[in-house]
């Protein structure tokens, strides 16, 4: 059997103490009660709060637990609460739009495929729910990235590599780009990621206005922008369908 590794343990024994009791508590009430040398707790505390898993109150000392292990153990219910949200808008955007329909969020340095709708015609398709997409490249990475400030973090510290001769790569540019897309309501790629390929992508927000997500079709460039551009009626149905499912999660009207 593999041995645990002590110093995970000890951190995980750190947070569950943190997550009962008192609010806060000082390094010596947390070394005592994990029987922990000072040196050893304050070690692991400060890489915690590193992490942001941990906060210490500058006026006490005290330590208390932090706002990214709350991201972190919420991430879970966020996802499944916006795919049920958005299960009937993202149905009747494909049906309206007649393309591909996908479901979006952060995940790691990328896009997490959570929801996927297929196109409503008799081609083969494949379902992409679980794969990953970058951020710098597609509609939903670029919406991601634009209104999520880790998303953003995340785009500009990543590799952003040239999927085709359209991409944009050099930061500069990416930022204007992003400039564009939080103007207008809305990101696209055309051929950006795959060649022949366009998508149209609007974000989610929740009740605290907070962006979870981004929303968006993907088709054939002929089919998206047969006359050079995109279709005025599939961006304004995406959109629609961002402000249904964010209503839906408590944001309001935006």
């Amino acid at each position: 059997m593999a041995r645990n590794i002590q110093s995970l343990e000890r951190a995980a024994a750190m947070l569950r103490l943190l997550a009962g009791g008192e609010r806060r508590l000082g390094l010596s009430d947390i070394a005592s009660s994990l029987g922990l040398a000072k040196g050893t707790a304050h070690g692991i505390l400060r890489t915690l709060q590193q992490e942001g898993f941990v906060e210490q109150d500058e006026a006490s000392g005290r330590y208390q637990l932090g706002a990214e292990l709350l991201r972190l153990g919420t991430t879970y219910l966020d996802v499944h609460e916006l795919r049920a949200r958005a299960l009937v808008w993202t149905d009747d955007l494909a049906r309206s739009s007649g393309e591909s329909v996908y479901l979006g969020v952060l995940h790691q340095q990328g896009v997490l495929i959570v929801h996927h709708v297929f196109r409503p015609d008799d081609s083969r398709q494949v379902l992409e729910i679980g794969a990953m997409q970058p951020l710098h490249s597609t509609a939903l990475g670029k919406v991601l990235s634009a209104y999520d400030p880790v998303a953003h973090s995340e785009a500009l510290e990543s590799e952003r590599k040239a999927f085709t001769d359209r991409t944009v790569c050099e930061e500069g540019d990416f930022e204007r780009l992003l400039d564009v897309t939080r103007a207008r309501g809305y990101a696209a790629d055309v051929e950006e990621t795959w060649e022949g390929v366009a998508s149209i992508a609007a974000p989610i927000h929740d009740r605290r206005r907070m962006p979870v997500g981004a929303v968006g079709i993907t088709g054939a460039v002929e089919r998206l922008r047969p006359d050079g551009e995109l279709r005025s009626e599939l961006i304004a149905a995406v959109r629609d369908c961002a402000r249904a499912v964010s209503r839906d999660l408590g944001a309001g009207r935006f």
